[in-house]
């Protein structure tokens, strides 16, 4: 188990060790896109880059970067993920629309 704390929100999220973070944000009511990400995201398959998020603290416990991952945020720092390729094994502090 692992707690994700999304800092934007001042929300703390329990996720069992394997769950993907794009959803564990969704069920909780987080809000990851910004405007033009709501209409135009794409559900969640690492093709788009709307979900990227800024890790603050726990990147060992995220799994490793995607090759989509890599592609998409190759002029981003390297603490940047994509929610919904990233699966969270341990504590994460998460900040949204970076």
């Amino acid at each position: 188990m692992g707690n994700i704390n999304f800092a934007n929100e001042n929300k703390e999220v329990i996720a069992a060790d394997g769950a993907n973070l794009r959803l564990k944000a969704m069920e909780n009511g987080i809000d990851i896109y910004k405007t033009w990400g709501k209409m135009m995201n794409c559900g969640g398959y690492g093709q788009c880059g709307h979900c990227a998020v800024q890790v603050i603290d726990g990147m060992e416990n995220l799994s490793p970067r995607t090759d989509a991952e890599n592609k998409l945020l190759k002029k981003k720092p390297d603490n940047f993920r994509l929610a919904c390729q990233s699966i969270v094994n341990g504590a994460v502090t998460i900040a949204t629309k970076p």
